[in-house]
């Protein structure tokens, strides 16, 4: 009998401990600075330390903590600012806005990027939502649920085991997740989600595949509930490698442009090389010459051409210079070095080739990133190649695509990895404001 009063005790102490930590995950009014939201924090004060509650005492597969920051690891997400739960502005919206760190680690091998978002999802976002749209039902002024999810993925890099971080973003308007919440099958479930908005490092991606017909046949359907979705459980994670922060400006509808991967195959030889290396190189030298104040060139590597995904490509190696204040994400650099420097490069560029030759795919600019500029000799941060297949080249040329387009249909690579960019999500970032 005392075991089990003991037992009890530390039940309740334990509990007792979980509501009394809860209210600190809250954002205090007095730090938001527009009087609108911080009177709705003022004003649902009470409500939102009600979910931090219910999430405290909540069972999460693995360890979750709310947090002002990503990319940290356990031990010193206990020590960091756990304040994460806030009103804020997302695309002239008022929306509900929850970051945290979710400290499970799932396999590239066994789970694909949409299985190991729709797990979270599943795993942290649901909960939180089921929690938070009933507690905020009275909130007229709020528009939308917005949640930002760091996890861990593992991988191998020539053969040797990785570990880093990927976040996923949910968007949901109110008026889904109050049908999500009252859903009672994972039919109605899953379109109330297709209503909002879901990113995985950057890139739009769907939890599940959207319905050929429109969405509320999917909610009315009888008998339309899919088959239940059987991926791996992730294990505990342990190293945290940065991400980006994903929660920022809306999509525009996807484009489909050109793939490089229908580039025609072309003899790449040393001596092909060789051979349009030097029918160009008279070209090549003027461009250096008459660009080289905006372009700022690598003297001790020219213009050369290179073989790439079957084809042969234009390597021209550049420098770009920003402001130490727009230190951030790779992400963030990557997308400002485009606006800011690649961009305003590629019509001057196209025209020392306006003969349409043939014989070579596209152009890589391969820039390395520097902030501070002359300032700062030593502070290269990141390099990134831009390859632009010549077609899609052309079509920007003439004002056809967009910046945005010209991205997709090529490769964006950043210290030698391919990677997602949407220059939008990117140079805004996180937070919402």
């Amino acid at each position: 009998m005392p075991a089990i009063k003991t037992t009890a005790r530390a039940l309740w102490f334990s509990t007792l401990l979980l509501a009394v930590s809860a209210p600190a995950q809250v954002l205090s009014p007095e730090e938001i600075l527009d009087p609108s939201l911080r009177e709705l924090q003022r004003k649902y004060f009470s409500e939102l330390k009600r979910i931090t509650e219910a999430a405290a005492a909540h069972s999460f597969p693995y360890h979750f903590y709310f947090s002002r920051a990503l990319d940290l690891t356990e031990k010193d997400e206990r020590k960091n600012d756990q304040r994460s739960v806030q009103f804020d502005r997302y695309h002239d919206q008022t929306v509900l806005k929850i970051t945290g760190n979710y400290f499970a680690a799932y396999s590239t091998e066994l789970m694909k990027p949409e299985e190991r978002a729709r797990q979270t999802y599943q795993d942290v976002i649901l909960p939180l939502l089921q929690v938070a749209v009933p507690a905020l039902e009275k909130a007229d002024a709020l528009q939308a649920f917005a949640f930002e999810i760091s996890h861990h993925v593992r991988k191998k890099v020539l053969g040797v085991s990785s570990e880093g971080a990927e976040n996923v973003v949910v968007i949901l308007p109110k008026a889904a997740a109050q049908r999500l919440v009252a859903a009672n099958n994972p039919a109605a479930q899953q379109a109330a989600v297709l209503e909002g908005e879901v990113f995985l490092n950057a890139a739009p991606i769907a939890l599940w595949p959207r319905p050929v017909g429109e969405v509320a046949k999917l909610e009315t359907a009888p008998g339309s509930a899919p088959a239940p979705v059987t991926v791996p459980r992730p294990i505990k994670a342990s190293i945290m490698q940065p991400v980006p922060n994903l929660l920022a400006a809306k999509l525009d509808p996807p484009v489909k442009t050109p793939s490089l991967a229908a580039a025609p195959l072309r003899q790449t030889s040393p001596e092909a090389v060789k051979s349009l290396q030097n029918s160009y190189q008279g070209v090549l030298d003027r461009m250096v010459q008459e660009l080289n104040t905006r372009a700022h060139f690598v003297r001790y590597a020219p213009p050369a051409f290179i073989p790439f995904h079957n084809g042969l490509y234009l390597q021209l190696s550049l420098t770009t210079a920003l402001p130490e204040s727009e230190g951030g994400s790779r992400y963030k650099l990557a997308a400002l070095a485009f606006d800011e420097h690649i961009a305003p490069l590629l019509r001057p560029t196209l025209t020392y080739f306006k003969e349409d030759r043939g014989d070579f795919d596209g152009i890589d600019f391969s820039t390395s990133i520097r902030l501070g500029g002359d300032k700062n000799p030593d502070g290269s941060v990141v390099a990134v190649e831009f390859i632009f297949p010549l077609t899609m080249l052309r079509a920007y040329e003439q004002f056809d695509c967009t910046g945005q387009q010209l991205i997709d249909a090529g490769f964006v690579l950043i210290n030698g990895e391919r990677v997602s960019l949407h220059l939008e999500i990117a140079e805004i970032g996180f937070p919402l404001r």
